[in-house]
């Protein structure tokens, strides 16, 4: 088989099986961070007054991660640009305006951006460097695999596009406002689970820490966002599931 070809079925199958095969990082990184407090040593800030901020910067870089990904789904109207389903590629037209106009996988820089925040919890600098070659290669053949499908489906339009817009580090001054408005429902609808498994994570990190210490000394702010995103996801859950509130015609 050649390159190409085998490029490109890596990529479906990643894909296919994207839900857990970042679950194998998270246990890496969730062993390496309960090393990490057993072994404060390890890591320069533990235990220092400076651990908190370096935390809270982690936090801020995945909900940035999280922003994007936000920002990416209530800009785009349904079955748009090469969207992976279980049942494989999906996409009525190409999205070539708004955050697609800086960048070619505007949701895997999200996607990298939410996991590199629980990454650099680990206090673990050559875990930090694997997790990003990991996700280079996990992503790179991903991305490979919708773009033959983008590139088979619309031909010299996606050559064009994908000639002036870089595929993973945005060029800003290329932006191109969308006409379509932003859409709330779609991302209430489809984004529901990203921040409560965000502050599910560092959430379950701070107490699983605290636990190996022998102290009591949480972070109730993540206790108690990790409470109310998690009662949210609940309801809009419930909201989809049995009520058409979050519809939208096209989205």
């Amino acid at each position: 088989m050649a390159l190409q070809e085998e490029f490109e079925e890596q990529g479906n199958w990643l894909f296919k099986y994207r839900s857990y095969l970042p679950l194998i990082v998270l246990f890496v990184g969730t062993i390496l961070y309960i090393r990490t407090e057993i072994y404060p040593e390890t890591f320069f800030l533990e235990e220092t007054p400076y651990e908190i901020y370096y935390e809270m910067f982690a936090l801020l870089i995945s909900l940035v991660g999280l922003s994007v990904r936000m920002y990416t789904v209530g800009h785009t109207p349904k079955n748009t640009s090469g969207r992976n389903t279980n049942e494989g590629q999906v996409a009525d037209s190409l999205n070539t305006t708004d955050i697609y106009s800086i960048v070619r996988h505007p949701l895997y820089l999200g996607n990298f951006l939410m996991w590199f925040g629980p990454a650099l919890l680990t206090g673990h600098f050559w875990f930090i460097i694997a997790f990003v070659l990991f996700y280079w290669v996990y992503y790179e053949r991903i991305m490979y695999a919708e773009e033959q499908f983008l590139r088979r489906k619309f031909g010299e339009q996606y050559l064009e596009w994908a000639e002036n817009v870089p595929a993973f580090f945005p060029a800003f001054k290329k932006f191109q406002k969308a006409d379509l408005d932003f859409s709330w429902k779609k991302v209430l609808k489809k984004e529901k689970n990203g921040l409560f498994a965000l502050f599910l994570i560092f959430c379950a990190f701070d107490i699983l820490g605290e636990i190996v210490e022998t102290k009591a000394d949480y972070n109730y702010f993540l206790i108690t966002m990790c409470v109310l995103t998690g009662l949210s996801y609940l309801v809009l859950k419930f909201l989809k599931k049995k009520t058409h509130v979050l519809d939208e015609l096209n989205r």
